[in-house]
C-alpha cells in the first residue's frame, strides 16, 4: 500500500512538472474557469504561474503571481512529515501545532483572500500579468 501511494504521488508530481515546463515552453495553460465565467479572481488564480516561477527559483515573481505561496512550506511540512512517519521515521513533531483549529484558520484566510482580491482597494492582490 505504501509503495502504491508513493508511485501515485510521484506520477502526479511528474505530470505537474511536465505541464508547467511544457506550458511555459509552448505558452499554453488551462485558464481559470471561474475568472473566465465571472471575471472575478478566485483564491487560486495565479498559482500555476507561481509554481512555474518556483521551478525557475524566482521566489519574488512567484509571490507576485500568487501571494499565498507563502503557505506552501506549511503543506510541505505537513505532508512531508506524514510521508516520513509512514517510512518509519517518527518523533519529528513538526506538525504539533497543525490542529483542526489551525486548518480552519487557514481556510478562513484563503476565503478572505479570495474576496479581498476582487475589491478595487486591494488590487495589489491581483496576480500580475505575464
Amino acid at each position: 500500500m505504501q509503495k502504491n501511494s508513493l508511485i501515485k504521488i510521484s506520477f502526479g508530481a511528474l505530470l505537474l512538472i511536465a505541464y508547467l515546463l511544457l506550458g511555459s515552453y509552448f505558452n499554453i495553460y488551462i485558464p481559470c474557469p471561474i475568472y473566465k465565467l465571472t471575471h472575478f479572481y478566485c483564491p487560486g488564480c495565479g498559482i500555476t504561474r507561481a509554481l512555474r516561477a518556483l521551478l525557475s527559483l524566482d521566489f519574488y515573481q512567484a509571490f507576485r503571481y500568487y501571494n499565498l505561496i507563502i503557505l506552501f512550506p506549511i503543506f510541505l511540512i505537513y505532508y512531508g512529515e506524514n510521508f516520513l512517519e509512514k517510512k518509519g521515521i517518527k518523533n519529528l513533531n513538526l506538525k504539533r501545532f497543525m490542529t483542526n483549529k489551525f486548518w480552519y484558520t487557514i481556510l478562513v484566510l484563503v476565503i478572505i483572500y479570495g474576496v479581498a482580491r476582487n475589491i478595487p482597494y486591494f488590487n495589489y492582490l491581483i496576480p500580475t500579468k505575464v
